[in-house]
């Protein structure tokens, strides 16, 4: 039995004071549930200050950095700039020590890592920078090259995961960052792919989507790395494949966002549920995009920046959706 049958039983239809209550009662479960729904939308905020695709995003304490990319020439970019979710408002920070895209990044501890990608001779890349104090300080060399990676942080250790090495070969290993030594190790890595996510949760790795060469190989492949076992397990895949895709953990689920295929870009959005071992589709992208940010912030999901149609096209959109 609905809940307005429930009531029109407890208060009878006759007396005017009763039908007065029996309507207030039901504009009350109208604007609950409104809100409920209202809460559950996809919010726009203030724009990236100068669009951009393929750009590296991550969260330091409440503000979320955003680096390098393309630009509408199609030049790459050295610019930062750093988004503060309270105040949802745009500062410009000082530039990368170089201009680069397709770079992977992570944040931990009001600090920023930014590694790899594209320099503007197209090669991949061996530099490793961090955020800190103002300013991009210079880290320890990647051991390979690495472009179009994903990266990760859990349990002291940065991991920068698949990507295209200095032979413009699938990366078969991944890199771990010593976050306390600043010291770099090879450990295995997922499937090989290029243009994938990667998200950390409770102690464990994941490796989201990607591809193995254009935007018609794409994967739904899903796995997760044991630190202390240094194994991968596959899990239950994404419902769709996606490359050039985005995800961040948030209230204790793997959210899954953007990227291109060859129909266009990729509106569906999907959160996983490692306790369940499930996967749940959430409200599409109001503003498909591919080469974007994502990350987690304040129990919201944030989709930034990105290529509106597949292939080199630029977007300053900046989108959140709440997870419950």
């Amino acid at each position: 039995m609905s809940f307005a049958a429930t009531l029109r039983q407890i208060i009878p239809s006759r007396p005017r004071r009763a039908r007065h209550l029996w309507a207030m009662s039901c504009a009350l479960v109208s604007v609950a549930g409104a809100s409920a729904a209202d809460a559950e939308r996809w919010q726009r905020h203030t724009s990236l200050p100068e669009a951009r695709t393929e750009v590296a995003a991550a969260l330091a304490g409440n503000r979320i950095v955003v680096a390098g990319g393309f630009v509408d020439d199609g030049a790459n970019s050295a610019r930062a700039d750093v988004y503060l979710v309270p105040d949802n408002r745009w500062s410009r920070l000082p530039d990368l020590p170089q201009a680069v895209d397709h770079a992977a990044s992570a944040g931990r501890g009001g600090r920023v890592y930014v590694l790899g990608g594209y320099g503007a001779d197209r090669r991949p890349l061996r530099s490793a920078f961090v955020l800190e104090g103002g300013g991009w300080r210079e880290l320890a060399q990647l051991p390979e090259a690495r472009a179009a990676a994903a990266a990760a942080i859990s349990g002291g250790k940065l991991y920068l995961l698949g990507g295209v090495d200095e032979r413009r070969a699938l990366a078969r290993v991944a890199l771990a960052l010593d976050l306390r030594a600043g010291t770099w190790s090879r450990v295995p890595g997922p499937s090989p792919r290029e243009h994938l996510a990667a998200a950390a949760l409770r102690g464990r790795v994941y490796a989201i989507g990607g591809r193995s060469a254009g935007i018609d190989t794409n994967t739904r492949a899903f796995e997760s790395y044991d630190p202390e076992t240094r194994r991968w397990t596959v899990l239950k895949r994404l419902p769709s494949a996606r490359g050039g895709t985005g995800a961040a953990a948030v209230n204790g689920r793997i959210v899954s966002a953007g990227g291109e295929q060859p129909g266009g870009t990729i509106a569906s959005v999907y959160a996983y549920d490692p306790s369940r071992r499930a996967w749940r589709r959430l409200q599409d992208l109001p503003s498909p995009r591919h080469g974007l940010g994502v990350v987690a912030a304040g129990g919201r999901v944030y989709v930034l920046g990105g290529g509106p149609q597949p292939g080199l096209t630029v977007s300053g959109a900046v989108e959140s959706l709440r997870i419950p």
